[in-house]
């Protein structure tokens, strides 16, 4: 009967560690490599003081660590585009940052702004909201705005 109890121990010592073993083996590794690629991205919120802020447009993360864009957004009713370029940071847990400017069409700088990113689904979707924004003149903004990419794939053709 000891022996029977022995190996009943034995078989859920080994159950349990290969459990506990799992999480580690599918652990997600965040990279510059893994964020490359473009994305479409919204994102929506407040300017405190100004008003309401919606955007919508396609970011290019590549693998030096360099970002750039398109974006058209509305605040407070009023309409504008602006192209971004800046550079990102991606660390192994997949939470990272972005500081980027805004030029608008006639390639003079709006603002510039610092946004925390967190990747997931496998770094084809990332979650970020806006921690610091300042006017092309030194103005800081507080902002209330956060928002969401997805990573594109074309098919073949397309």
């Amino acid at each position: 009967m000891s022996r029977n109890i022995m190996a009943k121990c034995f078989v859920v010592i080994a159950f349990a560690m290969a459990i506990v073993s799992v999480p580690s083996a599918y652990a997600q590794h965040c990279s510059f490599a893994g964020a490359a690629g473009n994305y479409g991205f919204s994102d929506s919120g407040t300017i405190v003081g100004v008003g309401p802020r919606a955007a919508v447009g396609s970011l290019s993360f590549n693998a030096a660590g360099q970002i750039s864009g398109q974006v058209t957004a509305s605040l407070n009713g009023g309409i504008s585009q602006a192209t971004l370029s800046g550079t990102y940071a991606v660390n192994p847990d997949c939470s990272g940052t972005t500081t980027f400017t805004e030029l608008d069409q006639n390639g003079s700088p709006v603002l510039t702004a610092t946004v925390a990113i967190a990747w997931d689904d496998n770094m084809r979707e990332a979650r970020f909201l806006f921690t610091s924004v300042v006017l092309a003149n030194g103005t800081p903004l507080a902002t209330a705005i956060n928002g969401a990419a997805r990573k594109m794939v074309l098919k073949s053709g397309n």
